[in-house]
């Protein structure tokens, strides 16, 4: 896709009465114009797209054959120009976006280089820059002492609140993606409380309460500006944004400028013991309606480390498909594979239907090829699946139906169905019974 359009407006058919009012002041050449504009069929909502967030370990060549067949949106870090390239002549539709990071500058090594910055940084500021002219940039806490990130070394908070910090960022970081052809950026840690990172109270602030007051509205602002900024260089800017079913209406004021990402989409709450948290608070009508526009990336990451969770998380971003859906599986905390999930080849195919939810918590989708069914509560709930589907990774029917009557005589033996097999469509199936923050990804047979 070329660059310039990568964040397409949707085209909608034009309403009868626009139509008439522009048909009575056209000049020549509208009419075709707009006979195309109304006969432009609607984004497909399309299953989860595959992308990969590699910014784990550089990609070797086999990574990037891979990624060029498999991704529709690939993320590596920003001195991977050369594997960018080699991905878009690969494969010209595949969209390529640089890490950055919104709220640290960093100096360990490889970001420092014998006393200096490195040409290509993970952040938008560099260590040594900010320290020889902007030392006032680095966030302090109220004894004075820079903030280094506990659990990430030589990672120091920055003042996202300060507009000359937020100018710098921003012209930095645009001129050197589109020096370098990036079709945009990936931008972490726009995030919702300093706690995940340090117990440190910002000068200035009386509490932990008012220091995540101060981030938040800094990144509000400073999502402002940047996103202008790359609006206007015809690119992408899609932040990791956190923790958004605390804050209603922040997903999608923060997506606004070409998508978002969840790193945490399917999360299970209280330790693994409750439902899906991503299903509270208002994040998922939020993501709900930014997929039926089409116009923006939802990146959607889901740890897993068991089916369950796989499943759990595929289900719930095929109940959010849409034209710009992509999803993701981590099976590492540092993201050094290219993943994949058997159930990302099932072959869903299109929506037919918005995702609805049952009395019982439970949300159901149906696509041309499949079926699938979330069960975001803690508890064990029942659903009862559409007839003739199988269970999508390969275990044995999930959702078996009874036999059609026999008309044989009843003591003549009975052959019982083959667990593959298909139900006869004029039967009804059972009910399911789906586990606290489980998933089924059902399809047609082959």
């Amino acid at each position: 896709m070329p660059k310039a359009t990568l964040n397409p407006a949707r085209r909608r058919p034009l309403a009868w009465a626009a139509v008439l009012v522009l048909a009575a002041g056209c000049v020549t050449g509208c009419a075709a114009s707009n006979a195309q504009m109304a006969s432009a069929p609607p984004p497909q909502p399309l299953a989860p797209c595959a992308w990969w967030y590699g910014i784990g370990q550089p990609p070797s060549p086999n990574d990037l054959q891979l990624a060029a067949q498999r991704y529709s949106v690939v993320v590596l870090n920003a001195d991977q120009g050369a594997a960018m390239r080699k991905l878009h002549a690969l494969n010209p539709k595949i969209k390529v976006l640089a890490y950055k990071d919104l709220s640290s500058t960093r100096d360990y090594p490889g970001a420092v280089v014998d006393g200096k910055d490195a040409q290509f940084l993970p952040t938008g500021i560099g260590y040594v820059a900010a320290q020889q002219q902007h030392p006032d940039w680095f966030a302090t806490d109220t004894g004075g002492r820079r903030i280094e990130w506990q659990g990430y070394p030589q990672h120091w908070q920055m003042t996202v609140w300060d507009p000359a910090y937020q100018q710098a960022w921003s012209s930095a970081v645009v001129t050197e993606i589109s020096q370098q052809g990036w079709d945009g950026v990936l931008a972490d840690n726009d995030f919702n409380s300093l706690s995940h990172y340090s117990r440190a109270v910002l000068a200035g602030t009386a509490n932990a309460s008012e220091t995540d007051r101060k981030l938040r509205d800094g990144l509000d602002a400073f999502l402002s500006l940047v996103g202008d900024a790359f609006r206007k260089a015809g690119k992408a800017f899609v932040p990791n944004v956190s923790e958004t079913h605390l804050v209603p209406g922040r997903w999608t004021a923060h997506s606004r400028f070409g998508g978002a990402m969840e790193e945490n989409f399917g999360f299970r709450e209280d330790a693994g013991t409750g439902g899906l948290l991503t299903f509270q608070g208002n994040e998922f009508q939020e993501m709900r309606a930014q997929a039926a526009l089409g116009e923006s990336l939802l990146l959607l990451i889901t740890r897993t480390r068991s089916e369950q969770q796989d499943r759990a998380g595929y289900a719930s971003a095929a109940l959010l498909a849409g034209p710009q859906t992509c999803w993701t599986p981590a099976t590492t905390d540092d993201y050094r594979n290219p993943e994949w999930s058997d159930l990302q080849g099932s072959g869903l195919g299109e929506a037919i239907d918005a995702a609805g939810r049952q009395a019982n918590g439970i949300w159901t989708r149906t696509f041309t090829n499949g079926w699938v069914a979330v069960n975001p509560t803690s508890a064990t709930q029942s659903v009862t699946p559409p007839p003739g589907l199988v269970s999508a990774d390969g275990r044995k029917r999930t959702a078996p139906a009874p036999s059609a009557p026999s008309s044989a005589p009843s003591s003549a033996p009975s052959s019982a169905p083959s667990s593959d097999s298909p139900a006869p469509s004029s039967v009804a199936p059972e009910p399911v019974q789906l586990s606290a923050a489980d998933g089924l990804v059902l399809v047609k047979p082959k």
